[in-house]
């Protein structure tokens, strides 16, 4: 039933209120009525909405989460925390310990977007000049270390109503199913040394340094063979081996560790040449392996395959605890408030939550399905929108996701029952 689905949200009384984004309704009283099997399993998911699109797009994701696991018999429980510009303008810090302690505690954590913040309805990016350690991104780095997450798994997926919206070749970019495997927790974003100086001549340096351990290296490396192995069995492992010490040992463990997966078939790309065939022929890829900057890199770029970053969900994984589940493509200050982003990505998170956080893959395919039933009937945000097809704003798309969810998609023929 609806009402066991609770939502709870922190209440602390601080400088100003804390505007909750899972608040907000899709028609949801209307949709959910009753779960298709009586609740047998409870989760509670800490929603972590954040700065400027997020706000937007995790409402969809989270009446997502709470259709679909309410037709399999989950009993969902939502925690709403503030972290990034929402957390600083709360608590004077990116990352409160009420918000890391919580999610500690909570089955799957649901990420919005850490960045500029809105305040009312102008934007103020004023953290740009902030110390380091006030700067919203520092929260996501935090919760990643909070959590030890270490594996970012992020999809590249083109679904076949949307090839029309890629920015390749149509020829090109059909049939491309990658999952990018990046690593979170090493490499230059995090290795130490790192800060700034003054050199010999008077110039202000930054620095830092690009560093992976053999531990490192084989921890995410295992990640990723396990995967290409329920997968289509291929791995690209992606490298600066020729100029990158760091580089150069990673090329030499993944090496090492494809001995004990002789089932993979494993290869190696230098960054610049894996930039460049993912353009020009993405099908080639399968299971991508990189370190923490390199996949960053590569995964924006391959959005453009399927056409949007507004598609591409993410999963951040450990060996042990909560996973962080979210889209890739930022808080978007720019289209905050106009009801125009693309909740996709939103929602995939979700179905990737169910699958790779909760291992409830009923529920995660009951998603999917409805999101491919929706661009079926076709409608499309700006960012997707082709001749032919039914502009809507991020509320109208979470409407008709609901709708596709309502309308009990079945898990095991796709077709709606």
């Amino acid at each position: 039933m609806a009402g066991a689905l609770g939502l709870h949200v922190i209440t602390t009384q601080l400088p100003i209120a804390f505007i909750s984004a899972t608040k907000q309704t899709f028609r949801r009283a209307s949709v959910i009525r009753c779960a298709a099997n009586p609740p047998n399993k409870r989760y509670t998911i800490a929603v972590l909405p954040g700065d400027g699109v997020g706000n937007e797009v995790i409402p969809v994701a989270v009446d997502a989460l709470r259709l679909a696991g309410s037709l399999e018999g989950l009993d969902l429980r939502f925690e709403e925390l503030p972290i990034g510009g929402a957390a600083l303008e709360l608590v004077g810090v990116p990352l409160p310990e009420e918000t890391l302690r919580k999610a500690k505690q909570s089955d799957a954590v649901l990420l919005g977007a850490v960045g500029w913040h809105v305040l009312i309805i102008v934007y103020l990016p004023k953290w740009d000049n902030s110390p380091k350690h006030l700067k919203p991104i520092t929260a996501l780095l935090q919760l990643r270390a909070g959590l030890e997450v270490f594996s970012n798994l992020r999809p590249i997926t083109v679904f076949p109503q949307l090839v029309d919206s890629t920015y390749l070749r149509k020829d090109t970019a059909e049939g491309v199913d990658i999952m990018i495997i990046r690593e979170l927790t090493g490499g230059i974003y995090n290795a130490h040394p790192r800060g700034f100086t003054t050199n010999e001549q008077g110039d202000e340096v930054g620095f830092c340094t690009e560093s992976y351990s053999a531990s490192e290296v084989d921890h995410i490396a295992r990640v990723a063979f396990d995967i290409a192995k329920q997968r289509r069995s291929k791995l690209c492992s992606v490298d600066k081996a020729t100029i990158l010490e760091g580089s150069m040992l990673w090329r030499k463990r993944v090496t090492a560790m494809g001995l004990e997966y002789p089932e993979v078939e494993v290869s190696h790309l230098l960054i610049d040449t894996a930039a460049m065939d993912l353009v020009r022929y993405p099908r080639q890829f399968d299971t991508i392996l990189t370190g923490v900057m390199f996949g960053d890199i590569l995964s924006d770029l391959a959005a453009m395959i399927p056409g949007s970053v507004g598609l591409l969900p993410s999963a951040a994984l450990g060996d042990s605890g909560p996973g962080i589940f979210e889209p890739v493509h930022g808080s978007a200050p720019k289209h905050y408030g106009k009801d125009t982003v693309n909740p996709l990505a939103a929602v995939l998170s979700a179905a990737m939550l169910f699958r790779y956080g909760l291992k409830e893959e009923n529920a995660a395919q009951r998603i999917e399905k409805a999101v491919s039933d929706v661009l079926d009937r076709g409608f499309r945000t700006r960012d997707i929108l082709t001749p032919g097809t039914t502009l809507v704003g991020c509320k109208r798309m979470g409407e008709e996701i609901l709708r596709s969810l309502d309308a009990r998609v079945s898990v095991s023929n796709g077709s709606l029952v």
